[in-house]
C-alpha cells in the first residue's frame, strides 16, 4: 500500500501524472547521482588530483554500475545519507583512490536534485504552453460571448468571456519568465567537500567545479551553496504560484458549473453514485485542491531555508520529503488543467 496519494493504487488515477513521477523516479535520481561521480572522477584526473587512467576507469565503471538499491536504504538508515553506501558499491567496481575522494554526500545528492529539477522545468515549461495555445482557442471561440461579472460572488456588471479568460492566460507568460529565473537560480552544481570551503581540491578547485559543471550541464559556483537554500525555496515558491493560477481557473469553473448559472458546459464531468442527474466538475475541482496543498506545502520548504553553520540534517531531509510532492502537485495540476480546458464546449451565459 502507498501512502501518497500521486502514486496509489486507486487514488494515483485522480493526482497521478506519470511523466512527472518518471522525472522524480529512484533510479533516474541514482542515474544523476552515477553522472554526479563519474564527472568528478573524470575532472579529478584532469586536474591531476587522480591518477588520469583510474580516474577513467573509474567514471566508466561508475557509468555502467549495476547498484543495488536495498543496501542504498540499508546505509540511509544508518548514515541519513545514501553516499556513503554507494561510494562502497563503487569502489568495489573501479579504483578505490579515484572514486568520490574530495567530494561529500551534499555534493552527490544536491547535485542530482538540481539535475533533476532542471527535467521538471522542461515538462512544466512544455505543459504552460501547451495549456496557453488551450486558453488562447477558447478566447478566439467564445471571447465575445457575454458572460456577468461577479465581484464577492455576486452579480456585477456584464463583461465577456474573454475579460475572464485573459485572468486566466496572461499569469502563464509571467510564469515562463519566472521559470527562467529560477532555473538560472538553482541549476547550478554543487561542490564543496566537507565543510563547504573545497580544501580537499586544493589549488585545483576552480578546475574542477568548472568541469563537473561542464560535463553535466550546470553553472559553476564560487562558493558552494550548501547552507543557502533560498533558490531551492524560490522554486518551490514558483511551483506554488503556478498552482495558485490554476487553482484560479478551477474555482472559476466550479463556479460558473453551478446549477441555476451554468455559464460553462464541460465533456467528461464526474457522475454520483447516489445522484445520477449530477455532473460534478472533478477536473475543477482538482486544481483547487492541488493549489491549496502547494499552499500549505511551501511553508515547509521556508522553514528548510535554515541550515545552521556548515550542513544540517533536519532541514536539508524536510526538502526530500516536500518538495518532490510539491513537483508532483505542480505537474498533474498542468495536465488536468489542459484536459479541462480542451473539455470545455461552451462558455459564457446561457442565451
Amino acid at each position: 500500500m502507498s501512502l501518497s496519494v500521486f502514486d496509489h493504487p486507486w487514488l494515483s488515477g485522480l493526482f497521478g501524472d506519470p511523466e512527472m513521477a518518471a522525472v522524480l523516479a529512484p533510479e533516474r535520481q541514482m542515474a544523476h547521482m552515477l553522472a554526479f561521480e563519474a564527472a568528478w572522477s573524470r575532472a579529478c584526473g584532469k586536474a591531476g588530483l587522480f591518477d588520469a587512467a583510474q580516474a577513467e576507469a573509474a567514471a566508466l565503471a561508475t557509468e555502467t554500475a549495476e547498484i543495488d538499491l536495498a543496501d542504498i536504504a540499508a546505509g540511509m538508515a544508518q548514515d541519513g545519507v545514501p553516499i556513503p553506501r554507494l561510494v562502497k558499491q563503487l569502489k568495489a567496481l573501479a579504483p578505490g583512490e579515484a572514486v568520490h575522494k574530495g567530494a561529500t554526500s551534499q555534493d552527490v545528492v544536491d547535485t542530482a536534485l538540481v539535475l533533476a529539477l532542471r527535467e521538471a522545468s522542461f515538462l512544466i515549461a512544455g505543459r504552460l504552453m501547451e495549456l496557453d495555445t488551450h486558453l488562447k482557442a477558447l478566447e478566439d471561440r467564445f471571447g465575445d460571448t457575454p458572460l456577468m461579472g461577479r465581484t464577492r460572488m455576486q452579480a456585477a456588471t456584464e463583461i465577456t468571456v474573454r475579460d475572464r479568460v485573459l485572468a486566466w492566460r496572461l499569469p502563464i507568460s509571467d510564469h515562463l519568465k519566472t521559470l527562467d529565473q529560477k532555473r538560472a537560480d538553482v541549476e547550478k552544481v554543487q561542490i564543496g567537500g566537507a565543510s563547504g570551503d573545497r580544501k580537499a581540491l586544493r589549488d585545483k578547485a576552480d578546475l574542477v567545479v568548472s568541469e563537473v559543471a561542464k560535463t553535466l550541464g550546470l553553472a559553476p559556483t564560487d562558493k558552494t551553496w550548501q547552507t543557502m537554500r533560498h533558490g531551492i525555496a524560490g522554486y518551490a515558491s514558483f511551483l506554488s504560484l503556478v498552482t495558485g493560477s490554476l487553482g484560479k481557473i478551477g474555482q472559476d469553473i466550479a463556479l460558473m458549473a453551478q446549477q441555476g448559472i451554468e455559464a460553462v458546459s464541460i465533456s467528461g464531468a464526474g457522475g454520483s453514485s447516489a445522484m445520477p442527474h449530477k455532473q460534478n466538475p472533478v477536473a475543477a475541482e482538482l486544481l483547487v485542491t492541488l493549489a491549496r496543498f502547494n499552499a500549505t506545502q511551501v511553508s515547509a520548504m521556508h522553514h528548510a531555508v535554515i541550515h545552521e553553520q556548515e550542513r544540517s540534517g533536519t532541514a536539508w531531509s524536510l526538502e526530500w520529503m516536500v518538495l518532490p510532492q510539491m513537483l508532483m502537485a505542480t505537474g498533474r495540476s498542468l495536465s488536468i488543467a489542459i484536459q479541462l480546458v480542451q473539455n470545455i464546449q461552451r462558455l459564457g451565459d446561457p442565451a
